[in-house]
């Protein structure tokens, strides 16, 4: 598959498939050309009856994603600009919407474009060298990625504010305090903590995972009242796998 895709290398392993994003020269940033392999290959996955969940991470020891491609990004008009940020939050709406359980383990520097691909992850375990954040400000640009809707829905608008007005890149165990990341892990140990972690989400049935997963964010795009709606939907339509009656 690395040949299909130049700047990705995966790999399955039972349930779970890895997915190494490989620029290293260029910092594992985001470009036009790796977000159409990224978008392509986990609808691609998403064929695999057999993959449950994806784990994604960075080449190299330094960087998991350092944002968007600075090169693309110096040359682009402002209607460019916007079809850019269309272009990403596409992939990164996707991604939330996949059926699959879809992990960041975050193993270096993860900022901007690369901290708004980790928020369109259901779950983000990080090495203890890692660095967090969103400094589109220190350029003279904000967030386009998504960064500016999801941060404050995941730690709050005051908490969110102050991480982009400031552009600070927060080290692990900050990240970790303040609801960034979920887990924390030392660089040789990343990979066991994720599996440790998807072995106890993998012992449910999918369709429940995946019904659960699509009603918590509902309830960041919709009203209460209509949230409720979808959890309703969402709970009703486990009522049409055999899992639940054969346990009681």
């Amino acid at each position: 598959m690395h040949g299909e895709y130049p700047h990705l290398k995966s790999e399955q392993a039972g349930e779970i498939c890895w997915v190494t994003i490989d620029r290293q020269g260029d910092r594992n940033s985001l470009n036009s050309e790796l977000i159409a392999e990224l978008t392509q290959h986990l609808e691609d996955i998403e064929r695999r009856d057999s993959v449950r969940a994806v784990v994604y991470t960075g080449a190299g020891d330094s960087y998991f994603i350092g944002g968007a491609d600075g090169v693309e990004m110096m040359n682009l008009s402002p209607e460019e600009a916007k079809a850019f940020s269309s272009l990403i939050q596409g992939l990164f709406n996707r991604m939330q919407e996949s059926p699959l359980i879809l992990v960041a383990a975050i193993n270096g520097l993860c900022f901007g474009g690369g901290f708004e691909f980790a928020l369109a992850c259901d779950l983000r375990l990080a090495s203890e060298n890692a660095r967090i954040g969103l400094p589109e400000v220190k350029v003279g640009l904000i967030p386009g990625g998504g960064g500016t809707q999801r941060l404050p829905r995941l730690v709050g608008m005051g908490r969110a504010m102050e991480m982009i007005l400031t552009g600070h890149l927060f080290p692990a165990e900050e990240a970790l305090h303040i609801g960034l990341i979920h887990r924390l892990a030392c660089r040789a140990e990343l990979r066991t903590r994720c599996e440790e972690t998807l072995k106890k989400i993998l012992r449910q049935p999918q369709y429940a995972l995946s019904a659960a997963k699509q009603s918590v964010y509902a309830s960041m795009h919709l009203p209460l009242d209509r949230g409720l709606v979808v959890e309703q939907h969402q709970f009703s339509t486990c009522f049409s796998h055999d899992f639940f009656p054969n346990l009681m």
